[in-house]
């Protein structure tokens, strides 16, 4: 039996059905795309460690098959320890079958490990990104985000049943994935991951507003599907904008989820009450993760310790005062000199139009009407095709509005 024709029947039955859709499309953009072509044709009992690491070398040489222009030939070491983890297990359950004696993917050598850098957000950072966020209609949101450390396709997947609107209970049970470019909801990855987490009451209040002016289930509906949730590129892209229009580092959006937990941690919640509220698995993990600042809390504990048995606190009190004061000061003046790029500036009346994607225009026109907002949108793939849907729908709605008022009045 060739390798190729091995895997395929493994994954076709004994791994897909165990996994869910996007990780599906990542095993067979794999299998399919790189170990078939690569290694498929050698024969099961003849696959020698010396033919997979020739084949993952040639990965790193020369593997990748599209966006080589701007990502160079070769393909990322994480692809690689992929591919080679696929190929491990398929050959792991060839020996359980007894079709081969041994594994030949054990002990072959990989390029090295290595994680993302984790980066976090400035006070005065998170300050302008958060001014920024509220001039495009994000701020609900983001804040949410940046208070509750949810994952991206957690706060997407957010529907208005999932929040208790007396006791600030929301409840995280589904998320929203983009599979093969289509965006689908599906369950959450870890069972660890389904929670309840509580929001302050001005969280709570601000929602409670925002859900005054939408007719969705959804928290954050689509702005262009009926009924459906956000986009996670959509959203992913104008994340990048506002980072970019406020000054701030270049962040992924899973740092705002470090970001989180790095001001937690810092504030003083512990680490298991963390853990649960941003659903990993264990305290354990979560240690793993942020243990560059838990210890650096536990020498600056050692150094208070030992500062107040000696009784020389006086200079530290002194230092965290100072630094206080530096924090808030930075915090002020950025409040104080940001202003938010807001594009053109538009007369009052004439509504707003903000740019979704690159191929996507949405007008909004939101008057207010017996002291509450009323408001609609339009939507168009150029700007000047935006602006004549916007004009007509102001007239519309003006209309509207005006009788109205007559037949109130009469």
């Amino acid at each position: 039996m060739p390798f190729g024709d091995w895997i395929d029947f493994w994954y076709q039955n004994f791994c897909k059905l165990t996994v869910k859709p996007k990780t599906q499309a990542c095993y067979e953009n794999r299998i399919y795309t790189h170990i078939i072509p690569g290694i498929g044709k050698i024969t099961l009992n003849k696959l020698t460690q010396n033919d997979l690491q020739q084949f993952y070398a040639k990965l790193k040489k020369s593997g990748r098959k599209r966006l080589t222009e701007k990502y160079g030939e070769g393909l990322s070491d994480r692809m690689v320890r992929s591919c080679h983890t696929t190929c491990r297990a398929a050959l792991e359950k060839a020996v359980a079958e007894g079709l081969i004696t041994v594994n030949p993917a054990n002990g072959c050598k990989l390029p090295p490990k290595k994680s993302k850098g984790m980066q976090v957000l400035t006070q005065a950072e998170i300050m302008r990104f958060l001014i920024q966020a509220n001039a495009e209609g994000y701020y609900e949101l983001f804040l949410l985000e940046l208070t509750t450390g949810m994952r991206r396709g957690e706060i997407l997947g957010l529907k208005w049943s999932d929040l208790n609107m007396q006791t600030g209970d929301l409840h995280i049970s589904r998320q929203v994935v983009k599979v093969k470019g289509k965006t689908t909801v599906s369950t959450l990855k870890t069972k660890s991951s389904i929670r309840t987490i509580r929001l302050a009451k001005e969280m709570v209040e601000l929602l409670a507003k925002m859900k005054e002016a939408t007719q969705s289930e959804w928290m954050f509906p689509s702005p262009v599907k009926e009924d459906a949730p956000r986009d996670p590129s959509a959203v992913y892209r104008r994340f990048q904008l506002i980072l970019e229009r406020a000054n701030c580092k270049k962040v992924r959006f899973h740092d705002l989820r470090h970001t989180f937990a790095t001001m937690a941690i810092e504030n003083g919640m512990d680490v298991k009450t963390l853990s649960a509220m941003i659903g990993h698995v264990s305290a354990e993990t979560t240690l793993d993760i942020y243990s560059h600042i838990t210890d650096t809390m536990q020498q600056q504990a050692a150094v208070k310790i030992d500062r107040e048995i000696g009784g020389t606190d006086a200079e530290m009190a002194d230092m965290s005062e100072s630094k206080a004061s530096a924090d808030e000061s930075q915090k002020n003046a950025t409040e104080a000199e940001f202003e938010p790029y807001t594009g053109k500036i538009r007369k009052p009346g004439t509504g707003c139009i903000s740019m979704i994607n690159e191929h996507l225009y949405e007008g909004r026109y939101s008057p207010k009407v017996n002291g509450k907002r009323k408001a609609r949108n339009v939507y168009a793939n150029t700007r000047e095709e935006c602006e004549e849907k916007l004009a007509e729908l102001i007239r519309e709605m003006k209309a509207e509005i005006a009788e109205m008022k007559k037949a109130a009045t009469a």
